[in-house]
């Protein structure tokens, strides 16, 4: 029997400006007609997303399931199409994203970190009692509902999540989401389910507390590799020397490779990072290491572009240039007994760069592009 066409009417909100885009929808502020409130509006062009349809019907689905259902879940409000377009229609996040707001703060501390995880895992705990898998959580996904102190921080953007049927034991194989915050078992295409969100958590954790990931690579292949044995740090110890015992014990409890092993997210609620008192927590500032390794890893991916771009255009005569690498890499203690593995010589494995390293990159850089621009000026001059 054929399916029945979806109704077709026009629209009942009128469009602002973009809040943010994707591959083939763009989110806008808009405005219902007849209310005059505001939301956001997901606009997905029907053209573009031709043969990903059950991507959209997915995030539908999951959103229609767990909307209104918990206050650290963004709300669908409404869901219909236009000739054009389909609209996914969910509360407006004024706030902004996670970790804006906590650059903009006067200071930071642990106890603000532990505060946000915790929200987060709550929401996280909500979707996998309802049997779903976020797939996708990462700072870019948590939006603060109002722009207050007190705002609610809100997971979005389902548009990776999957509903598990849990009387089938039914898993997962595709390989979605985002690099550096992808479990092992995503890579290996074993199969996986809830405990890659519990990853992502220990991911987020880590970058909150330092301003950098734990698996922060060059290239998305040193990447993966560095999270199939989960090699990781919490170095330079500079960095964490005011973080507890505690926050470290969380991260690798949710950073564990056998996902059988890993915590759950009721689990992680009742840490005692999470669940015990600020005094167990580190009492330090850490807006300063956590602002200046952010903005230094930005920088260093800024850099990293510009050099495959160069050596995408460059034609003889000039050859690759070398990188800082380590060939000895040695164990050491970390502060709170455990032993890891620390590059210690490496600039470019993103365990926390110093301004003088990005510095010197970036002057290898700017003279890399200063020879490859004067090469091709002068040869155009012997062509001429």
């Amino acid at each position: 029997m054929a399916q029945p066409q979806a109704q077709v009417q026009p629209c009942r909100y009128k469009t602002g400006k973009t809040l943010g885009a994707g591959s083939y929808s763009v989110v806008k502020e808009c405005v219902h007609i007849d209310t005059g409130r505001y939301y956001a509006a997901k606009v997905i062009n029907k053209r573009l997303m031709a043969g990903r349809e059950h991507m959209v019907r997915n995030e539908i689905a999951v959103l229609k399931r767990v909307s209104m259902g918990h206050q650290n879940i963004l709300t669908l409000v409404d869901y219909f199409e236009t000739m054009n377009n389909l609209y996914l229609v969910t509360d407006l996040a004024l706030g902004g994203e996670l970790f804006d707001r906590i650059c903009r703060k006067g200071s930071y501390f642990e106890s603000d970190a532990a505060d946000l995880i915790r929200a987060t895992l709550s929401a996280v705990a909500y979707l996998h009692d309802h049997g779903i898998v976020h797939r996708d959580l990462k700072p870019e996904n948590l939006l603060f509902r109002t722009p207050e102190d007190n705002a609610d921080l809100l997971i979005a953007d389902f548009g990776l999540s999957r509903i598990m049927d849990e009387e089938q034991f039914h898993v997962l194989t595709t390989t979605c989401g985002t690099p550096g915050y992808m479990a092992p078992e995503i890579f290996k295409k074993s199969g996986h389910g809830k405990p890659v969100d519990v990853w992502a958590i220990g991911v987020i954790t880590y970058f909150l507390l330092c301003g950098y990931t734990p698996f922060d690579r060059d290239s998305n292949l040193e990447e993966m590799q560095a999270i199939l044995v989960a090699d990781y740090s919490f170095t330079p110890l500079e960095y964490w020397r005011g973080v507890s015992v505690q926050a470290r014990q969380f991260i690798k409890r949710c950073l564990t490779i056998d996902p059988t092993q890993r915590m759950t997210s009721h689990e992680a609620l009742s840490h005692a990072w999470i669940a015990g008192p600020e005094s167990d927590r580190g009492e330090e500032d850490l807006l300063p290491t956590v602002k200046k390794n952010f903005n230094a890893r930005r920088t260093l991916h800024k850099a990293i572009d510009t050099v495959r771009a160069i050596n995408q255009l460059r034609s003889g005569g000039l050859g690759m240039m070398d990188g800082a690498s380590s060939t000895n890499p040695k164990r050491v203690q970390d502060e709170d007994g455990d032993s890891s593995m620390q590059d210690v010589a490496s600039a470019g494995d993103g365990k926390g760069q110093t301004e003088a390293q990005i510095e010197q990159q970036q002057r290898r850089i700017d003279e890399t592009s200063r020879g490859l621009w004067d090469n091709r000026a002068q040869q155009a001059g012997q062509a001429a």
